[in-house]
């Protein structure tokens, strides 16, 4: 009598799995639909994207990153693709879009490989070795940024706001922030203040810090010039004992002498600050009412419960030193800036710390007239002083307006002719996939991608970029249309890495605790 076998289960009974070519095509297909998604945002002439939270809240933009951390993204393959974007935007601030459109396009040339039944890990290792190659290309097309002084940073500056919301004001803006970068030491330094009202023209380089305070006390003035600016990371106030304790009063006298003591106490801790000149007092804990009044009498403005990561950055900017203990405080820990005020903008209440000497922090002040266009603003604001810092950190530029994805796309197809075997397909398939930023670049203008790329290929200019407003074939490196060799060379990395890593996915298990509309995308 032949034994019947049991099935065995190694799963749940819920878990749900995809194996094989079904597994591939999914993922490709999902991060294939991301790319997509903000293909039409690429270039001067991207179109914006509107997102609508579940509560309402609305975000208008063309940023790359922004769009993909707004929507409500399921699929694990095309969480990936949302994460290379953010590390792009984490290690250069800039290229977030053309990341997502390469690697989407590697995977679209992947799968037509996939059924010509060449396996994936070969589709891999030719991807990794175009990557490599990329990178040793991309070092030798580019050209140190020593070359053009402060003319060639305030192009890269403008190419980074070139078709996003601060462009009409683009070679204000550049100004503003070459000025800053000049005085710091990395892009954390320079913080973005918005504020609704005035016109953008009017926006300006603080040398100091904007704080969404206001006074402690009503009677302290609204405006100290010559500020002398204290910092404490402790409170002005009588401590609380650890243990609980009971004060058995008897007679009104002794109640006088219990507050006459705590006066005396608060008293002193207020002498102690005044006596070191200070005539600005910032406090990240609170300051207690009876010392507030001494403070008041004494012409001291105070604030209070002031977050640590702006006391920081007043240290860097006032150069006053953040003192733990009141007791501890003394005239050298002191700061300074030229102004001091309190203003009110919006129905807010602000302080300006303004005229602060040598900063080590500064503040980008920007006026607009409506939130979302202002946040636009600030987003392009933070690429080009992204695209600055990295820049002058790499010490080497290409050009923009796909004039380097081009010139590199043309060597490594006569780099995947030296090739033998498969892989020889998967390189010249990681050529390809590069057309596809001028591609999308010409798509986006409403001109021919055929006709562009064509023009782009015979082109016997040094650096064939596409203007996209003319449709004519441009040198874009003496258009002035330059960006850091960071951004090409990250952005081909990661991309090459993501699509790496789909291509090798053969099985995906999804256990019965995860989210029922985990594996796809949502409309």
């Amino acid at each position: 009598m032949t034994q019947q076998i049991q099935p065995i289960f190694i799963m749940p009974e819920n878990t749900k799995r995809n194996t094989g070519k079904s597994a591939q095509y999914n993922n490709i297909s999902a991060a294939k639909q991301v790319s997509e998604t903000i293909r039409t945002t690429l270039g001067p002439k991207g179109m914006d994207k509107m997102i609508v939270g579940v509560d309402g809240e609305m975000v208008v933009t063309n940023d790359g990153v922004t769009i993909l951390r707004e929507m409500n993204i399921n699929h694990p393959a095309a969480k990936m693709m949302v994460n290379i974007a953010k590390n792009q935007e984490l290690i250069v601030g800039d290229g977030t879009t053309s990341v997502v459109i390469i690697a989407g396009e590697l995977l679209k040339k992947a799968e037509s490989l996939l059924e010509l039944d060449i396996h994936p890990t070969i589709i891999a290792k030719g991807y990794h070795l175009a990557s490599i190659k990329s990178k040793e290309i991309l070092n030798k097309l580019s050209i140190g940024i020593e070359l053009g002084g402060v003319n060639i940073l305030k192009q890269i500056a403008q190419t980074a706001m070139t078709g996003k919301g601060a462009e009409s004001n683009k070679d204000y803006f550049s100004d503003l922030i070459i000025e800053a970068i000049g005085l710091v030491s990395n892009r954390d330094d320079i913080k973005i203040k918005t504020l609704i009202g005035n016109n953008s023209k009017e926006s300006k380089l603080i040398r100091g810090v904007i704080l969404e305070k206001e006074r402690v006390h009503p009677g302290m003035p609204t405006e100290i010039h010559n500020a002398k600016i204290a910092l404490l990371n402790s409170s002005l106030e009588i401590k609380n004992t650890e243990i609980d304790a009971k004060i058995q009063i008897t007679n009104p006298d002794q109640l006088n002498s219990f507050l006459a003591q705590e006066e005396k106490s608060l008293m002193e801790i207020a002498n102690k600050v005044i006596s070191t000149g200070c005539n600005v007092l910032i406090c990240q804990k609170g300051i207690d009412d009876l010392a507030q009044h001494f403070l008041s009498k004494a012409g001291i403005l105070a604030l209070r419960r002031v977050k640590k990561s702006e006391i920081e950055f007043l240290s860097k900017s006032t150069g006053a030193d953040i003192i733990n203990d009141w007791k501890d405080l003394k005239e050298e820990h002191l700061g300074f800036a030229q102004l001091v005020t309190e203003r009110k903008v919006d129905n807010s209440e602000y302080i300006f710390v303004e005229g602060c000497h040598n900063p080590k922090a500064l503040t980008l002040l920007i006026y607009g007239t409506t939130p979302h266009f202002i946040e636009e603003i600030k987003r392009a604001l933070e690429d080009a002083i992204g695209d600055l810092f990295t820049a002058l950190n790499c010490g080497k530029i290409v050009a923009g307006a796909g004039a380097t994805e081009m010139l590199l796309s043309k060597q490594l197809l006569h780099y995947s002719n030296q090739l033998h075997g498969k892989e020889q397909l998967a390189v010249k398939a990681f050529a390809e996939a590069l057309n596809s930023i001028p591609k999308t670049l010409a798509e986006n203008s409403g001109l021919d991608p055929i006709d562009v790329l064509a023009k782009l290929r015979s082109s016997d200019l040094s650096w064939p970029g596409i203007d996209v407003f003319s449709g004519k074939v441009i040198n874009s490196f003496d258009e002035g249309i330059i960006e850091p060799l960071t951004i090409k060379t990250q952005a081909i990395h990661s991309a090459s890495e993501v699509a790496e890593m789909i291509l090798r996915i053969d099985d995906v298990i999804i256990n019965n605790s995860s989210n029922e509309n985990e594996g796809q995308i949502p409309n």
